[in-house]
């Protein structure tokens, strides 16, 4: 590539500032056609503000200063006209898929439609690259299905699917592979590097070294709103000069050392003979459980095949077809409490954070010092009370999540892929919380998680929901996994 081509998107001096002060930058960079770009950084240090500020999309109360060129064509940062480029020449693929679906239009038709209004595409040839898409997704069944019905990994795809389906040349990947299992995380970057090898520019914000390592391309480390550090993947990956980059990279889960493990205490919930099924579709079936205060369970497995709606099942949000479940008679359904995969899930979008908290503790009559308390414990600072849950970036948004679910001192809490967002070194001092929480209160946690090294780390046993409910093969995916 000729370093006197013209780059498809360039940022000068790029700087973001809020009534309460500056919050990124001043940041610079071009990409070139063909070429990657990740930015690496823990949650709340600016990745997904500046991805906002580039698309022309900040959250109000927030502007931004300096130059964003694209595709040749420069444009002040405050500038929104660049708008009327998204899907054709500049498309993001936002950090929690379920907000980029339209909750009331079918999959196959959200993405028929991406094809012919933004791609340009006859009606035909948009239902014909749709069903070829979701069939290349391993999706082939599910055009009629509505959003609400698909699993964490499936909307995912999706959202990916409709982000390329207008065919820009400039992509903004928001942690793609958060929340996948190991198969669909390379697919999704061999997707990436496909349209690497097409002339794309990918800018991809993420926790996973092994995301930005596949990718190559180039690297910039972000903390507090600056780049602390980049230069090309291979080189900085293999020997970081800043601090933060060895600490980011040290920290992968599979150099955790594991637990000790509590001792249980009295049983909480028992599940007898119980089976799910969606239409044709059989998840589970004859399954036993039984859960104990103080005892940590992981749920692991592809992407759809049931971990979050076993949990539902168990929590008593999803009726049971087959079986029964007992749960502990002196606590009330409130106190069986879940982390949702998508922490949006949990607040109401026109409220501040703060008010939510102050909501819940005013219903349920609990004590506001704990508030301040978990949010010291989480690294959260104050400010962040005053903003909406589109105000704050996803790892921040799924702490505070927690910090709801803790405060109703649960007996039984669901976390269902509780960290995804988080950067390693965030995430082992989150899950290192919510254990320490969890054998504090007495607590049963059942962790849905797609990291074989995490549920080594946090819990004593496993449910493998890969081949659930199959006789031959139950006593091996059930059984009590030593540690």
């Amino acid at each position: 590539m000729s370093s006197n081509s013209v780059p498809l998107l360039a940022v000068a001096r790029l700087r973001v500032e809020s009534a309460e002060g500056h919050l990124i930058g001043p940041i610079s960079f071009e990409m070139q056609p063909g070429r990657a770009l990740t930015l690496l950084g823990e949650s709340g240090s600016g990745k997904s503000l500046l991805a906002q500020a580039i698309m022309g999309a900040l959250p109000s109360g927030l502007r931004a200063e300096g130059e964003v060129a694209l595709c040749g064509e420069s444009f002040s940062a405050a500038d929104c006209v660049r708008r009327t480029m998204w899907g054709r020449h500049l498309a993001l693929l936002p950090q929690e898929p379920w907000l980029a679906l339209d909750p009331t239009m079918r999959v196959g038709r959200q993405l028929a439609e991406t094809y012919a209004l933004v791609g340009g595409r006859s009606r035909a040839s948009a239902w014909a690259a749709t069903l070829a898409e979701l069939e290349s997704l391993g999706m082939a069944g599910i055009g009629n299905a509505w959003p609400g019905n698909l699993s964490g990994g499936m909307a995912q795809r999706v959202a990916f699917a409709i982000t390329r389906a207008g065919g820009a040349p400039v992509l903004i990947v928001d942690e793609p592979t958060k929340g996948l299992d190991h198969a669909c995380r390379d697919d999704i970057i061999a997707r990436l590097q496909s349209a690497l090898r097409a002339g794309c520019a990918v800018l991809t914000i993420t926790h996973d070294i092994a995301v930005a390592r596949a990718l190559g391309g180039d690297v910039s480390v972000m903390l507090a709103g600056r780049i602390v550090e980049a230069g090309q993947a291979d080189a900085l990956l293999a020997a970081p000069s800043h601090d933060y980059t060895r600490a980011l990279i040290a920290a992968d889960p599979q150099n955790w050392a594991s637990r000790p493990p509590a001792n249980p205490g009295k049983e909480v919930l028992r599940a007898s003979g119980i089976g799910k099924r969606f239409g044709d579709r059989e998840l589970f079936r004859n399954v036993d459980l039984s859960l104990r205060a103080g005892e940590s369970i992981a749920v692991t497995g592809p992407s759809g095949s049931g971990k979050s709606t076993l949990g539902n099942v168990l929590l008593g949000l999803v009726s049971v077809d087959a079986g029964q479940v007992h749960r502990r008679s002196d606590a009330g359904s409130i106190r069986f409490q879940k982390i949702y995969q998508e922490p949006s899930s949990a607040f109401a979008p026109r409220r501040t954070i703060g008010q939510a908290l102050e909501d819940l503790c005013v219903r349920h009559r609990l004590d506001r010092g704990g508030i301040a308390h978990l949010m010291t414990r989480m690294r959260l600072p104050p400010a962040l009370l005053h903003r909406r849950p589109g105000q704050v970036s996803g790892g921040e948004l799924q702490r505070f999540a927690l910090i709801r679910a803790l405060l109703l001192r649960p007996v039984f809490l669901f976390a269902d892929e509780p960290t995804s967002r988080l950067d390693p070194i965030t995430q082992k001092e989150t899950l290192d919380l919510i254990a320490t929480a969890a054998q504090e209160q007495e607590c049963s946690l059942m962790l849905v998680t797609h990291d074989p090294h995490i549920a080594r780390f946090l819990t004593q046993r496993e449910v493998n929901m890969a081949s659930i409910g199959r006789p031959a093969e139950r006593e091996a995916e059930m059984a009590v996994r030593g540690l």
